[in-house]
């Protein structure tokens, strides 16, 4: 029976539960919940399984194949993960939150139809917006309504575009479509700003280092990686996105090198990383899709691992910019490690999960003659070694010694990074068994010496010359502008402007208007005072008399 129960109301049920049951009760939810829905996750056989009617359609609640299964697999893991990590500091809200904002990306995976898509997609964006605001400071509200009018802006779009689509196709299934139309494109767009695609990428690193340490751990999970899912099953092989893609990557690159915040700089990085993901989908081949969902599946959880670290070290000291901090892993050695695991993954170190998703990226833009994309990809593993593979762990935990002395993290935290630990070990050294699960039967080897030399000379020569350049990167307590200024500085100060030039405008034209109309009116008007600056006083049967005479004009003009 279970696999006839939508996998995402499992864990919106366990939400629920953590919301309302009181004592310590309420954490049974917290991991019943994600085990449970991984069950009905591994029992959805493949295909449409469940489905419901509305109006003249029939909704397609449930639609399992390996691909949605395996980002399912992976929220849930999160999911369970996160909660074992948060429980014993966040509160019972911001968890349950946390849960609801999972099932909606689980929903979004099973979703076999574009309403219910949609419907899972709004569910993500509200209870996200409400863990942005569990940061429970006055940045965190201020973000938390910033990020509620991007993803409401996006959620517009992309059911302007589903319309469009529906009406002009008379179907609502979801299936590979052509960016070829404005429907199309507004649902490419909607998308893409879930995906953090610049210019509005800005939404992201603005809210995510607001939320909490937890809050942000659970929001490096599933909102970019659920619109890269999304791209797969509708726009695979799409040639834009591989330019989007290039540029995401570049971008993420120098904004992350420029940061000084700690979760900026791994905030900047999954615009990085997602980028990575979006040119996979826009070569669209069977490698380049494996990919694309490998890819995403290890992401989460070394990007999660990285923001587990961090969340440790300012739950410990208060602290999240870069040259407040250094000398950490004198106390800390178990956190620096986890930290430095996530980054070596993140910077495709052979042996860790990033090495073997990223290299299937490379090897398919290799195979279509991508020459161009291929030396990209190289460039940005190199770019991604400095910014995020070791500037992180050698701002935070190395470098000078800040005085510093935090203890280690806490068993629930130490348990929830060393699980995640021995997956990016996992996926690294023994592979197979993953590239097994993945949706295309494709031969692939990550582990050939020579695509193994090259990346180790790769990262030996980035890292030389991070520590060559040590002394032009010294962290300062500066403010790292992005596209967002447009809107929040540039575009508060035009509307302003303008605000103020129409206000003055209306009030000369009214001035005028009212000086011609008294002047008109004056020699027909009784009048108290002959003095140039007097008002008229009118008696109350004189003013009734002009409004009915003006109302009766008014009338035989507009009936004539």
């Amino acid at each position: 029976m279970i696999e006839f129960i939508p996998p995402g109301l499992i864990l919106l049920c366990a939400a629920l539960w953590v919301a309302v049951v009181p004592n310590h009760w309420h954490r049974l939810g917290l991991f019943v919940g994600p085990v449970l829905t991984l069950m009905a996750i591994w029992s959805v056989p493949d295909g449409v399984s469940l489905t419901a009617p509305f109006l003249d359609y029939e909704l397609q609640l449930i639609e399992a194949s390996p691909e949605r299964r395996l980002f399912a697999t992976i929220f849930a893991t999160m999911a369970g993960v996160g909660a074992l990590y948060a429980f014993k500091h966040a509160r019972r809200l911001e968890l349950a939150c946390g849960f609801a904002y999972a099932s909606g990306a689980i929903g979004v995976s099973f979703a076999g139809d574009l309403i219910t898509l949609f419907l899972f997609w709004e569910l993500m964006a509200l209870f996200s917006t409400l863990v942005v605001w569990f940061g429970g400071t006055a940045g965190a509200r201020a973000a938390g309504i910033r990020y509620a009018i991007v993803h409401l802006l996006g959620g517009v779009i992309l059911k302007v575009g589903i319309e469009g689509v529906v009406v002009h196709t008379g179907s609502i299934d979801i299936q590979a479509l052509q960016a070829n139309n404005f429907d199309t494109y507004m649902m490419l767009a909607g998308i893409l700003i879930n995906a953090a695609a610049p210019p509005v990428s800005a939404w992201l690193s603005d809210a995510y280092p607001e939320a909490s340490p937890s809050g942000s751990l659970f929001l490096s999970a599933f909102t970019t990686k659920t619109a890269v899912l999304a791209l797969i099953l509708l726009f695979p092989g799409t040639p834009l996105l591989i330019y989007l893609g290039v540029f995401m990557i570049m971008y993420g690159i120098i904004w992350a090198l420029l940061e000084n915040n700690v979760r900026r700089i791994l905030a900047f990085s999954i615009v990085n990383q997602v980028g990575f993901m979006v040119v996979a989908v826009g070569i669209g081949t069977p490698m380049a899709l494996n990919g694309a969902t490998a890819h995403a599946f290890a992401h989460i959880i070394y990007k999660a691992l990285l923001f587990m670290s961090a969340g440790v070290v300012i739950y410990h000291t208060g602290k999240e910019k870069c040259n407040e901090l250094g000398g950490l892993y004198r106390t800390m050695p178990l956190t620096a490690f986890c930290g430095i695991v996530g980054a070596l993954a993140i910077s495709s170190f052979p042996l860790t999960s990033g090495f073997t998703t990223k290299t299937m990226i490379s090897e398919a833009a290799a195979m279509q003659n991508l020459v161009w994309v291929w030396y990209v990809l190289a460039a940005a593993s190199a770019g991604v070694f400095l910014h995020a593979g070791i500037k992180f762990p050698w701002y935070v935990f190395f470098q000078k010694d800040s005085g510093l002395r935090p203890k280690d993290a806490p068993w629930n935290m130490a348990a929830a990074m060393l699980i995640f630990v021995g997956l990016c070990f996992g996926i690294g050294i023994y592979p197979e068994p993953f590239y097994q699960l993945l949706p295309y039967p494709t031969e692939f080897s990550a582990y050939k010496p020579g695509k193994v030399v090259f990346y180790l000379q790769l990262l030996l020569f980035s890292g030389l010359a991070f520590f060559l350049l040590l002394p032009l990167m010294k962290r300062t307590n500066t403010l790292t502008l992005d596209t967002d200024w447009f809107w929040r500085t540039l575009g508060a100060k035009i509307s302003e402007r303008t605000t103020d030039a129409i206000s003055r405008g209306y009030s000369r034209a009214s001035h005028s208007v009212s000086a011609g109309i008294s002047a008109a009116l004056k020699p027909i008007l009784p009048s108290s005072d002959t003095s140039k600056d007097s008002v008229p006083a009118w008696s109350i049967g004189t003013t009734a008399l002009w409004i009915s005479t003006l109302l009766s004009a008014y009338v035989l003009v507009y009936y004539w």
